[in-house]
């Protein structure tokens, strides 16, 4: 398969203009890279293009005088850095850069939320635009896929995930090879960088105990157990779990505190086939006792890839209440309630629970399946 054009392409390409920087955040592997070279391989303005894993580039910016950071340049107007985290104050050196170089564009990359807006954050305050780029998604693949098909290759995503290099893959036991490789080589690359992260053996363990609590409330205090650290010492590990772009944490929406669940969270992982390798198993899908979840956690998965790419204000959160009542997945959009409740198999069509149509007489409520989830995803 070739290129697959990119959602958030033409977002960086309109706002990457004079004077101003382009941050492009993601998890590893996921095509920041290519992305910005076929960006690149596309203009005709010459530009300086850096690695900053590289260790010569960080001697580059090791001087902040404003005559050596525009020797880099080489006279260019546009910079682009992949994997800017890796230089050391990067965020003042492109603050001097942007408010001193008249016409500079910036475009820089980043797989850590954590790392990029450390280093960026405040400094480029006014100066930056953020978008965000996942694993393909179902909106990036509609103009490719024909429908005849198409649930053949949906049930293969389910199990192994939406990695760009998945799609160039034809076996199942090269595919389950390249996940290994991804989870072993590159998921804690960038949380073990954090000094307060010495030990990958607990991380691992917590996120497996989370791939088996995909779409249930997890328990920060059953987890600490489990795992023998502190409750605090989880809570920061889900935290920087998520700022690598592993997890999606949800919260439970409530407008009435003495029947609605708020005070605790669920997590879905942001790609199918992390969470199956994390669990050793990548059966196909009718093998599977756990399709409601892998669905679930799917179109959550593809929900947030959409609201991203589509610049959606929007706040998701799940909604249960004590009676045990409850709604897979709410969103509060412009004040108005949405509901949506996942389901597996078409024939279940169950209606909104009656908790939710009395207090919110207003919302609206859909059961999204492999019939209509098209139309939710894209």
């Amino acid at each position: 398969m070739d290129f697959i054009a990119r959602a958030v392409e033409s977002q960086v390409v309109k706002y990457l203009k004079p004077n101003k920087v382009v941050v492009l955040l993601g998890p590893r592997r996921v095509g920041k890279t290519v992305l910005i070279k076929k960006i690149l391989s596309e203009t005709v303005e010459p530009y300086q293009f850096l690695n900053g894993e590289d260790i010569g580039t960080k001697e580059l910016f090791e001087r902040r005088s404003i005559a050596s950071l525009a020797k880099i340049l080489g006279g260019k107007k546009l910079l682009v850095i992949d994997e800017a985290q890796k230089i050391p104050d990067i965020g003042n050196a492109l603050k001097l850069m942007v408010d001193e170089i008249e016409g500079l564009k910036v475009l820089i990359t980043g797989s850590s939320a954590f790392d990029v807006e450390n280093y960026t954050g405040e400094p480029l305050t006014g100066r930056k635009t953020t978008f965000k780029i996942f694993a393909i998604s179902e909106g990036e693949l509609l103009p490719r896929e024909s429908l005849p098909g198409k649930k053949d290759k949906l049930h293969d995503r389910l199990i192994f995930g939406n990695y760009p290099e998945l799609f160039q893959l034809e076996t199942d036991e090269e595919k389950a090879l390249y996940l290994r490789d991804l989870v072993n080589s590159y998921l804690l690359k960038d949380i073990l960088t954090f000094e307060t992260i010495r030990n990958s053996d607990k991380i691992i363990d917590l996120l497996r105990l989370v791939a088996f609590q995909v779409g249930s409330e997890v328990k920060i205090t059953e987890l600490a157990n489990a795992l023998q650290i502190s409750r605090n010492t989880v809570d920061k590990y889900l935290d920087l779990l998520t700022k690598v772009f592993i997890l999606q944490k949800v919260g439970g929406f409530s407008r009435n505190l003495r029947k609605e669940v708020n005070k605790s969270s669920k997590y879905y992982f942001l790609d199918n086939g992390i969470r199956n390798m994390l669990i050793g198993n990548l059966n196909p899908i009718h093998l599977r006792n756990d399709r409601g979840i892998l669905w679930e956690n799917y179109m959550v998965a593809e929900r947030i890839k959409f609201q991203h790419y589509s610049n959606m204000l929007v706040y998701n959160y799940f909604w249960r209440t004590y009676d045990q009542q409850e709604i897979d997945w709410v969103e509060d959009r412009g004040g108005k309630l949405y509901g949506y409740e996942f389901k597996w198999n078409e024939k279940k069509t169950p209606s909104a629970p009656s908790g939710w149509k009395n207090n919110y007489p207003d919302a609206s409520f859909e059961v999204v399946n492999p019939e209509n989830y098209l139309e939710w995803v894209s």
